[in-house]
């Protein structure tokens, strides 16, 4: 009996504890999953709409493809993390299914030995048994105990098996939760699937762009040739531009334009969790590429990163900072240089400014909103350390 007693302790703890063990961790998979999910959709929101928009005005094919390639790309993301999540909840139901054939086996178990009890209770049923047990004991403190043996052991049973039966009750309800999740997934996974399917137009559509720029090389490295110095013009603006707030601040300038180390270590600290400036997908990153057509071909080199946004958007401040300069260039517009002590962050591609040379910025701060440039929607931002580029998605945040 009192082994009996001990197995329905043990399959009621284990019982007890596996709802514990299994919903926390479900529900941070869960949650991971649905903001990866939300970014990516955010972001094939924002490539679909510029799509749209620019279709009829851009002539860009290079931006175009550029364009549809990211979407591909986020697409195919989204399918990944739907099966990722498919198969944590197929693990879960399996862990889940196993624990409960444990338990139904257990059950199994106690049902035999209450039967056997109930046997031996039925076959023993004269009271007079049952009095000549208790009137056998050695001392009176074992007649007692006896006795609250006799009374106990039916309810005990009862309630042991009661425990179980609810956790078995629990169990089942969590493998139909998870078994749910995992339609759900299945369901999630069915429409990504379906939306990469029709990306399969977009696809033959870059195909198509490819031929025309094929068809029409010369024109493109004219286009090229153009872009080529404007970014050049652009690098050497900023450079001469850092180089001078360097200068002041090292050269005799006065207290309030020396460097501000403290805040530059600060911004130090902080790589890799600086904030975004804009919400959207990376299009454009840093440093060398090639052209996608014509493989051998060298893009111009990117000392930053382009962010396709919605029309309007709002830019911010990514670390606290002084602002040093706002200049217009060819191609890029509007452009807001922050000093953070020797570090510096560059935005360009503004319609419009709401800060001014001088100003002292916060983290976050508005500082402008992204233009429309020949039916483009971007934001090329730049971080500098000193006077070297920096790749600013290993400042920023991870998404």
């Amino acid at each position: 009996m009192n082994r009996l007693v001990l197995m329905i302790f043990v399959s009621a703890a284990v019982a007890g504890i596996l709802p514990m063990a299994v919903t926390p961790v479900f529900a941070q998979d869960t949650r991971a999953y649905e903001d990866r999910v939300a970014t990516l959709e955010k972001e094939i929101a924002i490539l679909d709409r510029q799509l749209s928009e620019n279709s009829a005005r851009s002539r860009d094919l290079l931006s175009d493809l550029t364009l549809i390639r990211k979407r591909i790309s986020n697409r195919k993301s989204l399918v990944a993390e739907a099966d990722r999540q498919i198969r944590r909840y197929s693990d879960g139901i399996y862990s889940a299914q196993r624990q409960i054939n444990r338990l139904e086996a257990r059950i199994d178990t106690l049902t035999e030995h209450y039967a056997r009890l109930l046997r031996s209770a039925y076959k023993n049923r004269d009271a007079r048994v049952w009095y000549m047990y208790i009137l056998a004991s050695d001392d009176l403190g074992q007649a007692f105990r006896r006795i609250g043996y006799f009374r106990n052991i039916s309810a005990g049973i009862r309630d042991q098996a009661e425990k179980i039966e609810t956790a078995k009750s629990e169990l089942t309800a969590e493998k139909e939760r998870l078994q749910s999740l995992k339609n759900e997934a299945a369901k999630v996974r069915e429409q990504r699937a379906s939306e990469l399917r029709s990306l399969q137009k977009d696809e033959n559509k870059a195909q198509l762009m490819a031929g025309r720029l094929k068809q029409d090389r010369r024109r493109y490295e004219r286009q090229l040739a153009e872009k080529k110095k404007q970014v050049e013009a652009l690098n050497r603006e900023i450079k001469r531009l850092v180089e001078a707030a360097m200068k002041a601040s090292s050269g005799g300038g006065g207290k309030e334009e020396e460097i501000d180390y403290e805040l530059a270590s600060e911004f130090s600290r902080n790589k890799g969790r600086l904030p975004w400036p804009a919400d959207g997908p990376v299009v454009d990153g840093f440093g060398q590429r090639y052209h996608p057509v014509f493989t051998t071909l060298k893009l111009p080199f990117n000392n930053g990163i382009d962010v396709a946004l919605s029309p309007g958007s709002e830019i911010r401040a990514v670390f606290d900072g002084v602002v040093k300069k706002i200049v217009v260039m060819p191609g890029y517009n509007i452009c807001v240089l922050v000093q953070h002590g020797n570090y510096f962050s560059f935005y360009c591609k503004l319609q419009s400014s709401s800060v001014k040379a001088g100003d002292r910025v916060k983290t976050g701060q508005p500082i402008g909103r992204v233009d429309t440039i020949n039916g483009e929607t971007k934001l090329h931002f730049q971080i500098w350390q000193g006077q070297k580029p920096q790749n600013p998605e290993l400042w920023l945040r991870k998404k």
